[in-house]
This record gives C-alpha cells, structure tokens and sequence, in this order.
C-alpha cells in the first residue's frame, strides 16, 4: 500500500491539479500533472478511474491498485524521473487499461513518469 505522505485525497487537490491541464496519456492510463513545487514535502498521487469506464467495482479497483502498487514499487526504486518535482500527479484509468495485467500497467506508469517534461 502506498504511504500515506504520498496520498492525495482532498477534493481541492484533485481540482487543483486537473486545472493545471498538464497531461499526457498512453495505453488508457492519462497522467494529470500539478504545478511545480517550492517546499521539500513529497509529491502525492491520486488514482482514479470513472464509473463511466466499466460499471462493475470490482473491474474499477483492480485497476486502481495495479497503477497503485506500480507506482509505490518506482517509488521503493527511486525511479520516478522529473515526477518529484511537482506537487501531485493524478493518474486516471480508462477503458483501454482494464484488462492489461500488472507488467504492462507498470510500463505505462513507468513511461509516462519518465516523459514528464519540466
């Protein structure tokens, strides 16, 4: 589970972040990117994915805890590229990522982490 330092749960965040429209996107996962930070807290994450994209919960969650536990192991690795220097970070999974498994999930995370440009 990712710590709780590394969270993002208020809504205002969220708001926040979307309004930046800072994204990219890549094999149904979007990154939404915040503004850069100034202070030396750590960069939270929220994971999201809509109702919209499949009405079973069951298919909803899975998919939030693949890019969850893909994003805590880059985390454990330090492998998270220019991501760390920003406030927060959305990742949003829609329809085309809900039935990749955990390597292919990874990759994306991976990828789109490293393409973030400054």
């Amino acid at each position: 589970m990712l710590p709780k330092q590394y969270r993002l749960k208020k809504k205002s965040a969220f708001t926040a972040t979307y309004k930046v429209k800072n994204s990219t996107r890549k094999g149904g996962v979007t990154l939404f990117v915040g503004i850069k930070k100034k202070t030396d807290t750590p960069t939270k994450a929220g994971f999201v994915v809509s109702k919209k994209t499949h009405k079973r919960a069951v298919k909803r969650n899975r998919l939030k805890r693949l890019m969850r536990e893909s994003y805590r192991l880059l985390l454990k690795e330090n492998d998270l590229g220019n991501s760390q220097k920003f406030m927060s970070l959305i990742f949003v999974g829609s329809e085309q990522a809900l039935d990749k498994d955990f390597k292919t999930i990874y990759n994306i995370i991976k990828s789109l982490l490293k393409g973030i440009k400054c």
